[in-house]
């Protein structure tokens, strides 16, 4: 599949003060999701308040944070129209009633195949406005023991970069598997926060979570923001959790091993903004990813 040759950068209207100068408290959000999305939506809201009381002004949440079904089909009835639905509905109001910039780990919206959907991770500001759409480029597949997984079979792929701006920084916008894939974040160019919301398996989880994730914030010198799924499902599927929120130098600022709960850390730009002086590496970069500005 061939990716789009260009980044799409989303830009939205900044306030008034520019946050991106000023510590600000960002918050990943860890649960672990049923097939019943009322009842998802309402443990969302009810961590979504918790962190937005801290102080949080940018909150994410987890891959499938509104639907982990009993089979994998069940997100495809699940399924949206983009801009209309519950899902939606839910992200909109919820960002506007607490002034918050909002990412929707992963909605599962129409695509072009009837039995697919698209997997897709929504931003929305602090008026309830979305303001951007990733679909998720690399689809998940594993066979290993007593544990298979094909993604394809219900997901068709996106195959666009999406880097949208905020009054934080640049937001690159990825899920999941698509931490394995360093060429993406590569192809986004200098971003201040990358944020991976994800629904690793505990054995894969286990194996290299931690490291994909610090190897990302690394590399790139980019706040990580790493929201999961995290404990035992109703379908008998175990995730990983492990939410966490990495600086640019690979330290892990918070984490929650498991269970439902929220992760918290503060952006520090001029910190960033040090470090990227201090070991200029992205200005080093001497080998080209297509794609990237």
């Amino acid at each position: 599949m061939a990716i789009t040759s260009r980044v799409t950068t989303t830009k939205a209207k900044l306030s008034s003060q520019n946050t991106a100068k000023g510590m600000i408290k960002m918050a990943a959000i860890q649960m672990a999701s049923g097939p019943h999305v009322s009842a998802n939506l309402s443990e969302a809201e009810r961590l979504i308040e918790i962190a937005a009381n801290q102080g949080a002004k940018l909150i994410a949440l987890p891959e499938y944070f509104a639907i982990m079904g009993l089979k994998e089909s069940d997100k495809v009835n699940a399924r949206e129209e983009e801009g209309t639905g519950p899902i939606q509905d839910f992200l909109s109001k919820t960002a506007k009633k607490h002034k918050i910039w909002l990412i929707g780990g992963s909605v599962p919206l129409v695509s072009s195949v009837p039995n697919k959907v698209r997997n897709s991770c929504l931003v929305f500001d602090d008026k309830g406005k979305q303001v951007a759409r990733y679909d998720k480029i690399h689809l998940f597949g594993l066979k290993l023991g007593n544990e298979h997984y094909t993604e394809e079979k219900t997901i068709e792929a996106g195959d666009t970069v999406k880097v949208i701006d905020s009054p934080f920084g640049k937001i690159g916008l990825s899920i999941c598997y698509d931490l394995r894939f360093p060429e993406l974040y590569r192809a986004m160019g200098e971003v201040n926060i990358i944020v991976v919301p994800s629904a690793f398996t505990d054995t894969t989880g286990k194996a290299h979570w931690e490291s994909l994730i610090r190897a990302r914030a690394i590399e790139n010198l980019s706040y990580v923001i790493a929201p999961a799924q995290g404990g035992y499902h109703i379908s008998g599927r175990e995730t990983h959790g492990n939410s966490m929120i990495v600086d640019p130098w690979g330290v892990v600022l918070d984490r929650l091993p498991r269970g439902s709960g929220v992760v918290m850390a503060t952006m520090n730009p001029t910190y960033q903004d040090s470090l990227r002086k201090s070991l200029p590496a992205l200005k080093h970069r001497t080998i080209k990813v297509v794609g990237q500005q």
